[in-house]
Formats: C-alpha cells, structure tokens, sequence
C-alpha cells in the first residue's frame, strides 16, 4: 500500500487528508473509497489503516481525511457538528473526482464509530455521486443515541444544561465547554479500558462545545437513509452493544431500501469487535464493493 499525503479545502478551511493507493499500478481507473473518521477519530488511526491494507489490496484508492477543527487539519477546534462532517465528506468526494487514478464515477463511502457510520448515510441520501456506502456502527437518532447513555433523571439533566447553555450563549455570547467522552457521551466501562484508538487518543480536544450536543440530537439519519436506494448499503453492528446499540442499526436497515445487507457480530462487544471479527466482516466489505463499484458498463436485463 502507497500512501501521499494531500489536502483539500471545505469551508474555506484547509483539510489534511491520506491518499492510500495498491503497491503495484494497475491498468485504468481505480474505484475510490472516501472516509470520514468516527467519533473522536482521526485518520491516521491504526484502528483505520488496517482497513485501507486490505482495500487497496483488493484495487481501491482509498482516501482518509481528519475533519476540520480535528488532528493536523484547520478550523476551529473540536466542533462536533454532523452537518460540518458531512460538508467535508462531500468536499473529499470532490478531491477524489480531481485524482487521475480514481473514476469519479465509481465513489463509495465508508464509515465507523457513532457519527463515523452515520455521517456516510446523510451524505449518501442528498449526495447521487455515492454509489455505495459501508456503515460500521451508526446511529439512526442522535438523540436516541446520546439518551441511551443515561438514566432518566441523567437525560433531563442534560436536557436543562443544554437548554441553559443555549440561554447562556444568546446573553453572555459564549457557552459551556464540556469533556466530549464522558459529557456528551458517556464512557461505558470497556471504553474506559480499551485501547483500540490509543494511538490517537492524546491529540483529539478534551474541552468541545456543549452546544455540539444540541447538534447531535438534531441529527437523524434514519429520516434519510430510504433515500440512497437504489444504491447499495451495508450496515455493521454488534449484538448487546453498549456503545452503539444495535437496534439503532435494525430501524436504519429495516427504512432503508434495496439492495440492503446487515452483519451482526455476536458473543463479543463494541471494540472488541474490531479485532475478533476483523478476518471475517472484511471480505465481506470488499465483495459489497466489488459488486457495486466494479460494475459493468454495460448492463443487461432479459426475461422469458
């Protein structure tokens, strides 16, 4: 696997971002793979190239970006607003379709980790130059999802901060700064001790906005995702996720339409998953893609 490192600009801002090419050149245009990274991710995670290895293996150009306000690109920090990512995403779309060795006709997504799998439905459902799309780990509420993460009386406690930070903003123009892993989510006790995303874990922003969480609640791709049809969509999740729930999954597949397919992984746990299941899920990610982005130009239909 070669990798270039590139930039492009979103919003005015400049974004630093991985082109990952196969070793060897391969005659005519690559399909491209566009990544957004998940929640709190950044797109030198070796959580991430594990993937890329085996895309490029199999002929993909894959392209990894850090969002704006995150790891070495610019914009202001730490602003966690889906709309903002999937803005970036798009505008990665766009650089890929400029690169002599990707056919801007054959683009897909990919995605992980909360926002990380949403993100790529959103931009899919408005974006037609998506052709397929890979989501690992979405939600289909925002609000459902941070909800899910605490108790009842926790939940209205949160709802009357943000409302007060909101409040706060419009008088004292400037609001709450929060810990984004244990005040917008919640860290569960694997997340506490996992070391899945260690690598990077030390340059992502310990203080965010509150405000992002008003952001997150607004952001429903379960209202979406019926759109991307009749492009392809594989969902990923985990049996009794703690993180992630897998019903968010289920509802986001059962609205979504043909050509659909979901993988549940059992008897393992969020980030566990990423390891013991790695060797079988990926295949299957490839074949989704070899099927939908190494189409035949020329298509035919018979019936007798």
């Amino acid at each position: 696997m070669r990798a270039e490192e590139v930039c492009f600009y979103s919003g005015g801002s400049k974004v630093q971002a991985t082109l990952r090419l196969p070793d060897e050149t391969r005659q005519g245009r690559l399909p491209g793979i566009v990544q957004g990274p998940g929640w709190l991710g950044l797109r030198d995670a070796k959580l991430y190239e594990r993937y890329h290895c085996s895309f490029t293996a199999a002929g993909y150009a894959v392209l990894v970006f850090d969002y704006r306000g995150f790891g070495d690109s610019e914009g202001e920090p730490g602003l966690i607003l889906p709309a903002r990512q999937a803005e970036d995403i798009r505008n990665a779309i766009t650089y890929m379709e400029t690169r002599d060795e990707v056919d801007p006709n054959r683009i897909g997504l990919f995605g992980s980790g909360g926002t990380g799998g949403a993100n790529p439905i959103y931009v899919a459902a408005v974006d037609q130059r998506v052709k397929c799309v890979v989501s690992n780990y979405a939600f289909a509420s925002g609000r459902e999802w941070l909800r899910s993460m605490r108790r009842e009386y926790e939940w209205l406690e949160f709802l009357k901060r943000v409302r007060e930070d909101r409040r706060r903003r419009v008088l004292e123009g400037q609001g709450e700064l929060v810990n984004p892993r244990e005040e917008l989510m919640v860290a569960t006790p694997e997340r506490k001790q996992t070391t899945v995303k260690k690598d990077v874990d030390s340059r992502i922003p310990d203080r965010v906005p509150l405000y992002c969480a008003e952001a997150l609640m607004e952001f429903s791709p379960e209202d979406y995702v019926a759109r991307i049809a009749p492009r392809a969509i594989l969902f990923i999740s985990t049996e009794n996720d703690a993180v992630t729930p897998e019903d968010q999954t289920f509802r986001l597949y059962n609205k979504a339409g043909q050509p659909k397919k979901l993988i549940l992984q059992k008897e393992t746990s969020h980030y566990k998953a990423y390891g013991d299941y790695f060797d079988q899920v990926t295949p299957q990610i490839i074949d989704w893609y070899d099927r939908y982005l190494k189409y035949e130009r020329v298509q035919v239909s018979e019936q007798s």
